[in-house]
């Protein structure tokens, strides 16, 4: 069940409306933490986020709560104060970037199995992680020869970035990673093993993971991508490229800045310049990561919404 709101606004393309408005800011957060009943936590987020003005997705579940908001300071601030409110969530930490624009279209709280799917019902965050690793020690772990560096993302994000010298599993979702584990783990024996994703939260369940597999000395970035770039230099950066992020603002850079990449609103993949000028790509439509991955039915429907969301923008400009 999903609790929704657009605060009465039109919604042209896919749920995402552009618009201009003072600089927003923009958190991303999660916390593992025991609730018992979290569908009774969803309709007084939901209410108090669409009251506030403020978009985005939160994941809520019996393991805790997850996902990136965008608003106003103050609504971000109100938004905030009330999940910290929430049973075991006084220590919440979370990560802020700024938009211009507004890069959701609209407030869902959604109720999940888990906030980040691993299924993997034995692995429990609260129990034992990995140790947390602080950006500014992150190059010295990483550029050490006995350290396995092991990007725990899915393909099409590793894809336009990573850590320099970082194995990429190559998996389209998380939920690939224990098998492609199983698969490679001979691959780093006596390796220390050093992970990290864009957030921090799938290294929360993966170090965990690792332990119980285990495995004695693994690491993890604390804070994830976001706070490596927002915090290191790009003069002393090892991260090549740019970072996915799951809203429409798609790719940042060093110090946070939005970065080149567009979006496939078929598959929400990354595109580049040049990703657009090959043969395969119809906008609104299809990639050529995705050309094969689905009918003429669907493109049909896609083409459709992108008439729609160009008609919308007309007469926007009208």
């Amino acid at each position: 069940m999903t609790r929704a709101c657009n605060d009465g606004l039109p919604l042209p393309y896919g749920g995402w409306l552009a618009y201009a408005a003072p600089m927003l800011t923009v958190a991303a957060l999660y916390h593992f933490t025991r609730f018992p009943d979290p569908r009774a936590l969803q309709a007084p987020l939901a209410s108090l986020a669409c009251a506030q003005g403020v978009r985005g997705t939160l994941l809520l579940a019996k393991e805790g709560i997850n996902g990136t908001i965008a608003g106003t300071r103050e609504g971000i601030d109100a938004v905030l104060a009330h999940i910290r409110a929430l049973p075991g969530c006084a220590d919440l930490e979370w990560k802020e970037s700024s938009a211009e624009t507004m890069p959701f279209g609209r407030m869902k709280v959604r109720i999940k199995k888990e906030i980040v799917t691993m299924g993997q019902p034995d692995v429990d965050p609260k129990a034992a992680v990995g140790h947390y690793v602080e950006p500014a020690e992150w190059n010295a772990l990483i550029s050490a020869p006995d350290v396995a560096v092991i990007d725990t993302r899915n393909d099409y994000e590793v894809g336009i970035g990573t850590f320099e010298g970082a194995v990429d599993p190559g998996t389209k979702t998380f939920r690939d990673f224990p098998a492609w584990w199983a698969e490679n783990a001979h691959r780093f024996h006596n390796k220390k093993i050093a992970m990290f994703c864009t957030g921090g939260i799938r290294c929360e369940k993966s170090t965990n993971f690792l332990l119980s597999q285990g495995v004695e000395d693994v690491f993890h970035l604390k804070g994830g991508i976001l706070k490596y770039l927002e915090e290191v230099p790009e003069e002393d950066s090892l991260w090549q490229g740019e970072c996915f992020v799951f809203d429409q603002r798609v790719s940042l850079k060093h110090g946070l800045k939005q970065g080149r990449y567009g979006l496939c609103h078929a598959c929400r993949r990354p595109l580049s310049d040049e990703d657009r000028q090959r043969p395969e790509f119809e906008e609104g439509v299809c990639c050529h990561r995705c050309v094969d991955e689905y009918d003429e039915a669907d493109r049909e429907r896609f083409r459709e919404r992108q008439r729609q969301f160009e008609l919308a923008a007309q007469r926007d400009k009208g």
